[in-house]
């Protein structure tokens, strides 16, 4: 009998939300609750299982724990896509990656936790429920939407979900990213501007670009000092995308107002991080598609994925 462990269930959700008793006849199923060390600690534990259900890019993948892996024939990734398995190694191990999920239809769960980063920063709300806890009253004053701009890095899916947002707000939007054309903006009633002066307008900046090596610290320190003393940035997209460490300068600087952040250059985020003592900033634990209805989603999409391997009929090869 087949071994497949199901990764990183931090919330106990996998057996919930999905009818895994059909993989029962012809696999032992184990349920991996924590983060595990790569590679080492990862090596040890997932050794002898020959398939691995990826929840996201949670556990990565390369090919220094690839090559640990003996028995290892088969992975199911959800989302559009794991960055940190190295698909090369694991094609030449002949680990069969399926990625499951590319029928699961995109949901609002990140940029509604974008908006909720958004109220939170602009109105001070984490800050001030810890204060009305510790017996005080009233110690900040927040900034109005209507009539801000919400500048976009990126206006794909969820972008366009953003700005739709941000107008019911009656607030201005602009946006850009490298392959964003002035009819595309425009067709989501948003004005397409240069990088420099999205910066420079936003009140609001959000960022919607997906990690690469091109966007990979594309807002850096010299971006960042583009931005209004006032400004917010929020960011749901993915850490490295921010250089971490001038965003920590220019918040510590009071040269930016404060930010949302749902994502880190290291996740999870040391408790020590210099943004874990900072009032200007609300923090929140990769929550963006962390939802019931998105996790069992990809959880149904995976037992579908593993059930089609079994059959020999692996589907979402790349």
């Amino acid at each position: 009998m087949k071994r497949l462990a199901i990764l990183d269930d931090y919330l106990h959700l996998a057996l919930r939300s999905a009818d895994w008793s059909v993989l029962e006849p012809h696999c032992r199923i184990d349920v991996i609750d924590r983060k595990l060390e790569v590679p080492d600690e990862a090596a040890r534990v997932l050794e002898p299982y020959h398939i691995l259900c990826h929840l996201r890019e949670r556990t990565p993948m390369p090919r220094a724990l690839l090559e640990r892996l003996p028995n290892l024939a088969f992975m199911t990734v959800t989302g559009k896509a794991h960055r940190t398995l190295d698909m090369q190694a694991a094609a030449e191990r002949g680990i069969v990656v399926s990625h499951v999920s590319s029928a699961v239809q995109g949901s609002s769960a990140t940029p509604e936790l974008a908006w909720g980063l958004i109220l939170a920063a602009a109105r001070h709300i984490a800050y001030e429920d810890r204060s009305v806890r510790a017996g005080y009253w009233q110690r900040t004053a927040g900034m109005v939407l209507e009539g801000k701009t919400l500048a976009l890095l990126g206006l794909g899916r969820i972008g366009q979900r953003m700005a739709a947002i941000a107008q019911a707000f009656g607030m201005k939007v602009i946006a850009w990213s490298p392959n964003l054309t002035e009819e595309a903006a425009a067709a989501c009633q948003v004005r397409r501007v240069d990088k420099d002066t999205l910066f420079a307008q936003a009140d609001v900046l959000s960022i919607h670009v997906v990690l690469s090596e091109r966007s990979r610290h594309l807002v850096g320190a010299r971006e960042l000092a583009l931005m209004k003393p006032e400004a917010l940035l929020v960011n749901t997209a993915r850490g490295p995308i921010v250089d971490e460490e001038a965003l920590v300068e220019a918040l510590r600087r009071n040269r930016l107002a404060g930010a949302g952040l749902d994502v880190f250059e290291h996740e999870p985020l040391p408790a020590d991080h210099p943004l874990t003592r900072m009032d200007n900033v609300v923090l929140t634990p990769h929550l963006g598609y962390a939802t019931r209805e998105t996790i069992a989603g990809f959880y149904q999409a995976t037992v579908a994925g593993v059930a089609a391997y079994l059959a020999g009929k692996p589907v979402g090869l790349r």
